[in-house]
């Protein structure tokens, strides 16, 4: 039994270079958010005679000249406030969606949701003008809540996707148990089904919030002020005003993608089995 399990020479070679490649890959994605990071702790001059080599000394002097700079903090908010909108309101809703097209039975099932599903696929400079024209006769123009629509019908699809997946996986008896015992539509949706499937909201809201979070076009298109300009759309228009200020604009950037990684690698674990699901059962 244990020589069935040995591997030859060849097997060990190729897993050899699975190791080292996924390792390269691993370093090519690592590499230069550490040396971002690492950059925005020296000074100028450390910069430019040697970018590759570690701060003499950790100094937050970056960091306070970005905040001094620009208004990151209020960019700050205003990202966090509309991804956090933006990602109850996309979970919530689409929870309903996904439960009813993975649970119920009406005609054209299919058909919606692969209209729905092929939403994905259409490009972004193809929404522009449309959502623009929308926006602005609506008079939402320059606000959080245009973002917020906005972004959470552009994550629509994903999550949809996503939920069906996680309401399919979840067995029938346990919807059909909750209304022999007289449960309603709802108590069985918010009670039964939507604790059962908190791997697939969890994943959901992660690509939600992320997504939310990085976004930068309809940023640019939808707002014009400082009050409601969110933290991707800051660094590009204040890239200006740093100057020759390699410090505070590392420090900046380092304001702007560090919690987007800190919520994909405390969520990774949801994601990966979620997104694994639904490939098979979706």
């Amino acid at each position: 039994m244990l020589a069935h399990y040995k591997r030859t020479p060849t097997q060990k070679v190729t897993r050899g270079f699975s190791y080292l490649f996924m390792a390269l890959c691993v370093c090519v994605a690592l590499l230069p958010i550490i040396w971002v990071i690492l950059s925005s702790f020296k000074t100028n001059s450390e910069i430019f005679s040697n970018g590759l080599s570690l701060p003499s000394h950790f100094g937050f002097d970056g960091y306070v000249q970005a905040l001094e700079i620009a208004p990151i903090l209020k960019f700050f908010a205003n990202s966090l406030i509309v991804a956090t909108i933006t990602t109850i309101l996309n979970v919530f809703c689409l929870a309903m969606a996904g439960y009813v097209f993975a649970k119920k039975r009406f005609r054209f099932k299919n058909t919606i949701f692969a209209i729905l599903s092929l939403s994905m696929v259409i490009p972004t400079t193809a929404l522009m003008s449309p959502v623009y024209n929308i926006i602005t006769k609506l008079g939402l123009y320059d606000t959080k809540i245009a973002l917020i629509l906005v972004y959470t019908a552009l994550n629509m699809p994903i999550s949809l996707m996503v939920l069906r997946s996680a309401f399919a996986s979840i067995p029938t008896e346990l919807e059909e148990a909750a209304y022999i015992d007289g449960a309603g539509f709802f108590r069985t949706f918010v009670q039964v089904m939507m604790p059962c499937a908190k791997g697939g909201l969890a994943s959901a809201a992660v690509l939600t919030f992320l997504e939310s979070w990085n976004e930068f076009t309809f940023a640019l298109l939808l707002t014009s002020s400082t009050d409601n300009r969110t933290l991707p759309l800051s660094l590009s228009y204040f890239t200006s005003q740093f100057s020759f200020n390699y410090t505070a604009m590392f420090a900046a950037i380092t304001i702007a993608v560090l919690p987007s990684i800190i919520v994909f690698a405390i969520f990774q674990e949801q994601v990966n089995a979620s997104l694994t699901a639904g490939s098979v059962k979706g």
